[in-house]
């Protein structure tokens, strides 16, 4: 633990911690307190951005420094498919894609590292080694790696592209509360951090520093009372690929993600309105209900064009089952 006291005029939380603690840069320190490690006389601090005044008592907890490099683990992997230059993976729930504060072991690279030994691609950095794109930790379903430098280029300019003039695909599916207005449809913002909680992304107004952010959704399957539906299940297909971006998406149409702690706490008395069933599967699952559920792309050597499925994991397929079984339209 470092502690040490505020001196001079009110300032902003991270700053203030930068200064008594010189030897940490000042994005090392807004990771420490995003990781909730730091305090503020003696309580928790929430924000980087929060005020400090004079004489307040500061207080850091810092790990203990992480290896350079992911360390190999032996850790199971479901291999969907793999050759020379890539690896298909069907990552499950709970699962972190790299290693970051707060995770720097038990991750999927740990787990390529080890798979993979020394032909995993660099280019993505000694801390994303082969790393092309992410799911979050609890979304589970496909993700491609890649295991060489020449399939990373390819791969990531695929995925740059979004699909425009290849045959990139990235469909999702997922169970949100209530229905969309429409069956089908385009929902198009900018998405960027969320102004008064660095952990969430938001829907941000144009020239407001978020990014393009674009999703084609449509409804598959209608939940419950068919004049008051409780749940849809929306396969969603992804153009870019934003932090976050189908559970905002979702919350901004006015249906998060049922399971969605981040994006849809305003929900959570809805599942009283769930059967047993239903209500004990939602309880099971205990994350987002987001599944990859299809990935394509053109192989970097070969130039195949390559197109993975996997179905819904047992704790999603539980819940969409009991939510069938109270009734379900098409």
């Amino acid at each position: 633990m470092r502690e040490g006291v505020h001196e001079g005029e009110p300032e902003r939380l991270d700053r203030a911690l930068a200064r008594a603690f010189p030897e940490l840069s000042r994005a090392r320190v807004q990771d420490l307190i995003r990781d909730g490690r730091a305090e503020v006389d003696g309580a928790a601090a929430a924000s980087a951005s929060a005020k400090v005044r004079p004489g307040a008592r500061l207080a850091l907890r810092v790990p203990p420094p992480a290896p350079a490099a992911p360390e190999p683990e032996d850790i199971p992997l479901a291999i969907v498919h793999e050759d020379d230059d890539l690896i298909v993976i069907d990552k499950p729930a709970g699962l972190v894609v790299h290693p970051a504060a707060g995770h720097e072991t038990g991750t999927l690279v740990n787990a390529l590292v080890a798979h993979c030994g020394e032909s995993l691609s660099g280019i993505g950095g000694v801390r994303r080694p082969g790393i092309v794109h992410r799911l979050d930790k609890d979304t589970s379903g496909l993700l491609v790696v890649a295991k060489n430098d020449r399939a990373h280029k390819a791969l990531s300019a695929q995925f740059a592209d979004h699909g425009r003039t290849g045959p990139l695909e990235r469909e999702y599916l997922a169970l949100v509360w209530g229905v969309p207005s429409r069956r089908h449809g385009t929902i198009e913002t900018e998405i960027g951090r969320a102004p008064h909680n660095r952990e969430k992304m938001a829907v941000l107004p144009a020239g407001r520093g978020g990014r393009v952010a674009i999703t084609h959704f449509e409804i598959e399957a209608v939940y419950g009372d068919p004049q008051a539906p409780i749940a849809s299940l929306v396969r969603c297909a992804l153009e870019t690929g934003r932090t976050h971006q189908i559970r905002v998406h979702m919350a901004h149409l006015g249906h998060p993600l049922m399971g969605d702690g981040l994006y849809g706490a305003g929900f959570r008395t809805k599942a009283k309105r769930l059967g047993e069933a239903a209500r004990a599967a939602l309880d099971a699952l205990s994350r987002q209900a987001l599944h990859a559920t299809i990935l394509g792309f053109a192989h970097p050597a070969s130039g195949e064009a390559l197109h993975f499925e996997s179905p819904p994991p047992e704790d999603l397929a539980r819940l969409i089952a009991a939510l069938e079984a109270e009734g379900a339209t098409a």
